[in-house]
């Protein structure tokens, strides 16, 4: 859902974001789709392919309190490199 304070994406940011929502999650390799989520607001290029429970999940999400992000040890930077390895040499 875009924030109403957001910039609209461009359309290349478009397309990456659709590239980025048909990989499977960078943090447990869920397949796709999956969630787009941006490390900061509004930088498309560093955003981070995540399934629902891993980006949303109360347990579990990057937005709760990230127990399988510990278990796996990953960051958001672990998980863009991952994202982006994907993206690009896969």
């Amino acid at each position: 859902m875009q924030s109403k304070n957001k910039k609209a994406p461009t359309k290349a940011e478009r397309e990456h974001i659709e590239r980025v929502k048909d990989l499977p999650c960078s943090v447990c390799d869920q397949h796709g789709p999956s969630d787009c989520h941006e490390i900061k607001q509004g930088q498309w290029i560093t955003s981070i392919a995540l399934c629902k429970d891993c980006h949303q999940g109360s347990r579990n999400g990057i937005h709760g309190q990230r127990q399988m992000w510990t278990l796996k040890k990953l960051d958001e930077l672990d998980a863009l490199a991952i994202t982006l390895g994907r993206l690009f040499w896969n």
